[in-house]
């Protein structure tokens, strides 16, 4: 299982934790992504597909402590951080005035 982590528009800002199978995590993060906005998984997937892939996700939470690693980024209301996210949706590909020296020294060995 690998979790995702939902980031929305919420007041309540809970952030919350789901798990996914390696199946699930491959329809909402392809191609080595590990960041999304369900605007654009909704696009590329379609309502039926998203709703029936979020459906179980949203089935499997789990406390952020017994979390063993974060796998991947959904965004929800948050349009605006699109110019933000880097287009590959990956990590390891934020621009390097985004992010520290020690991150980009990190993002560098796994680019």
């Amino acid at each position: 299982m690998k979790n995702i982590q939902i980031i929305d528009g919420a007041a309540n800002a809970t952030f919350s934790v789901f798990q996914a199978t390696d199946d699930e995590f491959a329809a909402i993060f392809p191609n080595g992504r590990d960041m999304e906005l369900v605007e654009d998984l909704i696009e590329r997937l379609g309502e039926e597909a998203t709703g029936s892939v979020l459906g179980s996700l949203w089935a499997r939470p789990i406390l952020k402590r017994d979390a063993l690693g974060l796998h991947g980024t959904l965004f929800y209301d948050n349009e605006g951080r699109r110019e933000h996210i880097p287009p590959s949706k990956r990590e390891i590909d934020w621009d390097d005035l985004s992010v520290n020296q020690a991150q980009r020294n990190l993002f560098a060995k796994h680019r």
